[in-house]
């Protein structure tokens, strides 16, 4: 049995860029809801919509000419582009008709979280014991891990959090390891998948003790000079063994994918088994394999336990794997503060992290409410305040998970820009721009329009469902202006239609003309 555990690879810079490559985040998803019949008031004629040129109440020619290629009718899209600081549009058709959104939807979660935790705020993961260790560094009794729904406690920041209990002087664990999750209502992530992929890494439920997005990744490499394949897994888990059994082979790659997916299966003795067999082609070079298997209480148990034997820490015995609260009196061995906000709003934007959004929404509603751990009903009452405090009261909004990755969120076109133009006016609206993806530079837009004129100045949150097609932000014009641009497709060939936002923004990029 080969085993080859890495120890402590940046792991964000090999998982978050794979949402971008449609791995991670939600891509090519069945069954997007149609939108509803728009209102009358944002009902605009064919006639004016197929001028030449552009109508002022229309669409460019270029999009109604790619949508038209695409086999999308204009009355399954919805567009909104409007100046910075006009009073009226440059272009508008069925603006206030709800539309699933996609991960466009992140933008109102982002923004409520910046404004109302602020960019500076940081989760909270703490260690608790029985008691202080003693003078040879022993602690008696169990240890408690409790979560407060960090998106980005990943192995560097579980390390950080052992290195401080270390530095107490604990040296060994005489006792379990109590998982604290109640942070979070036990209800969530309890229902199915929008798909049906429960090891898709974009399917994984948010958790209070969320650890490395609940997802195992496996890098395969061929190495010709030794005439072996080398297997290495992300993050260390202290129960998960690797069985690597792969044969370098010669000749074409073909389909990789099938002969490099791990059997993960659990042993009698209460270890996990990744198994690999077969042969993998030195041709088809370095691949990296996401799997979103075990649960959250085995993902954290493993994780802190493997950190802590990693740290030099040890254990009397194997510490049993206990859910429950931390009891009044337990003694603080460890407090870990996580990344900003300002930095998860980020990594959910830029590379369109479903579970991180999740997180943030359900913090949210519980940092905000705090009658009761956090669920979904909750954020979704502190957001529509939030937006009613604001004047941007939105009747026709629907929140489900704050991510997106849902078939039953609803948002307008003109709803979504009203918002976009309150962020740009808000004292966080450098930090939600900064955020976006930029058009052909990086993010989930970093392959798009790479040599057109609108690359590097357009900042966009995109939106992606098997029937969605979707981009909301920020277009700065040739001629200095900024635009706020929101687009919907919802059809069965919206995955067809990218030239018809491709043609939108670089219609924007020349000021709209």
């Amino acid at each position: 049995m080969g085993t080859m555990l890495k120890r402590r690879s940046p792991f964000l810079r090999r998982l978050l860029p794979l949402c971008a490559a449609g791995l991670l985040c939600i891509h090519g998803l069945p069954a997007a809801a149609k939108p509803a019949a728009h209102k009358a008031k944002a009902t605009h004629t064919a006639a004016a919509a197929a001028e030449p040129g552009t109508a002022r109440s229309g669409l460019p020619a270029s999009v109604l000419t790619a949508l038209r290629r695409a086999h999308v009718p204009a009355s399954a899209t919805s567009f909104y582009v409007i100046k910075v600081g006009a009073h009226a549009p440059r272009a508008s058709w069925n603006a206030q008709a709800p539309m699933n959104p996609a991960s466009t939807m992140k933008l109102v979660t982002t923004f409520a979280g910046l404004q109302l935790l602020g960019p500076a705020y940081r989760w909270q993961t703490t260690l608790y014991a029985d008691s202080q260790p003693g003078p040879d560094g022993t602690i008696n009794g169990s240890i408690y891990l409790r979560g407060h729904g960090d998106p980005k406690l990943v192995p560097e920041e579980m390390a950080k959090l052992v290195a401080t209990a270390r530095a107490t002087g604990a040296t060994t664990i005489n006792g379990d390891l109590v998982l604290d999750r109640s942070f979070f209502d036990p209800s969530i992530g309890t229902g199915g998948t929008i798909d049906g992929e429960t090891q898709r890494a974009y399917n994984v439920s948010p958790d209070a003790l969320l650890y490395s997005f609940k997802t195992l990744s496996f890098t395969i490499t061929p190495e010709p000079a030794t005439q072996s394949v080398a297997v290495s897994v992300t993050p260390a888990l202290a129960q998960l063994k690797l069985d690597n059994r792969l044969a370098l082979a010669n000749g074409k790659c073909g389909d990789w994918s099938a002969r490099a997916r791990p059997s993960v299966t659990p042993q009698a003795d209460g270890t996990v088994l990744a198994s690999f067999d077969g042969s993998y082609a030195a041709d088809c070079g370095e691949h990296v394999v996401n799997i979103a298997t075990l649960s959250h209480n085995e993902f954290a148990w493993g994780g802190f336990v493997a950190e802590w034997q990693l740290a030099g820490g040890r254990f009397t015995h194997q510490p049993a794997l206990r859910v429950g609260r931390v009891p009044r009196g337990a003694f603080v061995l460890a407090r870990h503060y996580g990344q900003p906000l300002s930095e998860i709003v980020r990594d959910i934007n830029k590379f369109s992290n479903n579970v991180m959004a999740r997180q943030l929404y359900l913090t949210i509603g519980a940092e905000i409410d705090r009658s009761g751990p956090a669920s979904t009903a909750r954020s979704a009452k502190v957001v529509q305040r939030w937006l009613n405090r604001q004047g941007l009261d939105m009747p026709d909004l629907v929140l489900d998970n704050g991510s997106g990755l849902s078939r039953e969120e609803r948002i307008s076109a003109y709803d979504m820009s009203r918002l976009l133009q309150q962020a740009l006016a808000s004292e966080v609206g450098p930090v939600l721009i900064d955020s976006l993806p930029i058009l052909g530079v990086d993010g989930t837009l970093r392959n798009r329009l790479t040599r057109a004129g609108a690359a590097g100045n357009a900042y966009m949150k995109t939106g992606t469902l098997a029937d969605v097609r979707a981009l909301a932000g920020y277009v700065d014009a040739l001629n200095g202006d900024r635009y706020v641009v929101v687009s919907y497709i919802n059809h069965a060939n919206a995955a067809q239609a990218r030239d018809a936002h491709d043609a939108l923004l670089q219609w924007v990029y020349q000021g709209a003309p």
